[in-house]
């Protein structure tokens, strides 16, 4: 419906008639009269009745009145907005649990301090199903981690992380992937890509796990390989978290393994709420650093 012909209908019931409604508007009568009979007709209804030289609203005219009360000063608002540049609305992002957990509460704090304006709505998962909520419009951006395929989409990175390969306490150190030959690996489920970044480092030694016991959190996994059930990878900073993490052995990993780039991704337009939170991230910080 044409916000237009709402605020010409609306001017001629506050000014009591057609004439002194297109003074109002800066606008012939004809034009006014002509609109509000385009309007009736696309609608199938009649909005006004004449009573003597007055015109007075029918049962769907006031209807009407009462919709168009509300989305002229929807409008308006959202006008009033625009132009005051302050940020509203709902942000729904996607995150890693990693970075959920470790990376962004300061971030999504400070976030709220200056955009007080703004719900987030938070879901974690794997960075495929990340992928394939951002494809489904289910989120608006997302923090997932290398690899991922780019595509179509804007990619900021975000943080590092560095990980770590954790076994049992008590076991030998591990310095090949080919150690790990015969052992359990304890990870996500399929699209987590930690666990696709160990697969092909277990692959490159030649060798593959003997079995995956999937677990749906970074707490269950710890807790898993402290218990001797096999090895994981994990980030650093999360297991510093960790309530088991004095209980596990920590291995480094192969320089080219150790360091996984988080980015977070979005389609189209960031809207500004995204941009609010972009210009958070450390990346962004690094950048004004680097520049100044």
């Amino acid at each position: 419906m044409d916000l237009d012909d709402l605020h010409i209908f609306r001017s001629v019931v506050r000014e009591g008639g057609v004439t002194r409604a297109a003074s109002l508007l800066h606008r012939v009568p004809s034009n006014v009269t002509t609109r509000i009979k385009q309007l009736e007709e696309r609608l199938g209804v009649t909005l006004f009745r004449r009573q003597g030289r007055s015109l007075t609203l029918t049962e769907a005219g006031r209807t009407l009145l009462g919709h168009a009360e509300k989305l002229l000063q929807m409008a308006d608002l959202a006008e009033q907005e625009m132009r005051s540049g302050i940020v509203r609305g709902v942000l729904r992002l996607g995150s890693l649990e990693s970075a959920a957990g470790a990376r962004l509460p300061p971030i999504l704090s400070a976030f709220h301090a200056q955009h007080p304006n703004v719900t987030i709505e938070l879901q974690t998962g794997t960075t495929r199903a990340l992928l394939r909520q951002l494809d489904r419009f289910e989120v608006e951006a997302a923090f997932v981690s290398e690899p991922f395929e780019k595509g179509s989409l804007s990619a900021l990175p975000a943080f590092d992380e560095e990980l770590v390969l954790i076994t049992a306490k008590g076991g030998p150190a591990i310095r090949e992937a080919v150690e790990l030959r015969g052992r359990t690996l304890v990870a996500f489920p399929h699209g987590c890509s930690y666990r696709q970044r160990l697969i092909e480092w277990l692959a490159e030694g030649g060798t593959s796990p003997d079995r995956v016991l999937e677990m749906s959190s970074y707490h269950a996994i710890v807790a898993c390989v402290a218990a001797g059930t096999g090895a994981a990878i994990v980030p650093a900073e999360v297991l510093d978290q960790a309530v088991l993490s004095t209980a596990v052995e920590r291995h480094l990993l192969p320089p080219h393994l150790r360091v996984n780039r988080t980015h977070l991704v979005w389609s189209g337009e960031a809207s500004a709420s995204l941009q609010a939170l972009m210009g958070l991230l450390p990346s962004a910080a690094a950048s004004e650093e680097a520049i100044g």
